[in-house]
């Protein structure tokens, strides 16, 4: 199985195309490449595919081979690997995705390499039955839950996916370690939740730090980075455009006058190789 590895934001992916891995069931070849000991090693596997009304179609798995509906700095990823891969030649094009439709705008050099990647993500869902959150509340921005006898207070929407904003004083790894998976799994998660510790600079600035429902603490979340900012505006925090730092790097968001979220950054090749498929992997 030829692939490619590249990162957006220290978020690395591997993406294939489809022939490659005809009759195989691709959560599990997620699970088996995207391990990082006996695999090539990465957040999440991408498979390019035809589309019938759009461009080109992105099917999105996590490392522990779970369905993701989107992934932001996938996506970032996926657009670069099909443009200068040849799979499509336009600067401006669609990308059918689980979560919807996504437009992409490239920057290209005259070498034809792609510089910088804008994703128009859409508008996030405020309602609570569509993140879901179980609840009788309409939305759920800025509620209590318990973890170990304290409380805290999170913010849910629907970003494509499922993302949980709690804002903090100050970002630390333990806390990410620490609480991220317990309210990944919390009870009123039917489907889990990501979640993403924001620290607030300033008007223009936040400092985010995500736990990934299905991949665990990752160096960036793209579609994280654009619910906090979105959160981050609704309560008064940050403007509408603002600069979010990552672990991994840093992407400038813009929510326009229709509440749509831009989402602007760089993507990187890393390699491209070989993966020796098992047999046991195939129908």
């Amino acid at each position: 199985m030829r692939f490619s590895k590249m990162q957006g934001a220290g978020n690395d992916f591997i993406i294939i195309m489809a022939e490659e891995v005809r009759g195989i069931e691709y959560g599990i070849l997620a699970k088996k490449v995207c391990d990082r000991h006996f695999g090539i090693g990465a957040d999440g596997l991408m498979i390019v595919e035809n589309s019938e009304s759009k461009d080109v179609k992105m099917n999105y798995y996590n490392s522990d081979g779970s369905i993701g509906e989107m992934c932001g700095n996938g996506i970032r990823c996926f657009s670069k690997f099909v443009y200068e891969k040849g799979i499509v030649r336009k600067k401006v094009f669609t990308v059918e995705t689980l979560a919807g439709e996504k437009d992409i705008k490239l920057e290209v050099t005259e070498e034809g390499k792609v510089q910088s990647i804008l994703v128009d993500m859409g508008s996030p869902s405020l309602k609570a039955k569509d993140v879901p959150v179980v609840t009788e509340k309409e939305s759920y921005i800025n509620e209590n839950i318990k973890l170990n006898g304290s409380n805290i207070v999170v913010s849910s929407i629907l970003m494509g996916v499922p993302h949980t904003i709690v804002f903090v004083e100050e970002l630390g790894e333990n806390i990410v370690y620490e609480i991220g998976p317990q309210i990944e799994r919390y009870n009123i998660y039917p489907r889990g939740t990501n979640v993403n510790f924001v620290q607030v600079v300033n008007k223009e600035l936040i400092k985010v730090d995500t736990w990934e429902r299905g991949s665990g603490k990752t160096l960036a979340c793209g579609t994280g980075v654009c619910g906090s900012v979105y959160v981050a505006n609704l309560l008064g925090y940050v403007a509408r455009k603002a600069e979010v730092r990552v672990p991994g790097g840093k992407l400038n968001i813009h929510i326009d006058d229709d509440n749509r979220v831009f989402m602007k950054g760089t993507a990187k090749f890393i390699c491209d190789g070989k993966y020796y498929l098992e047999e046991s992997l195939k129908f």
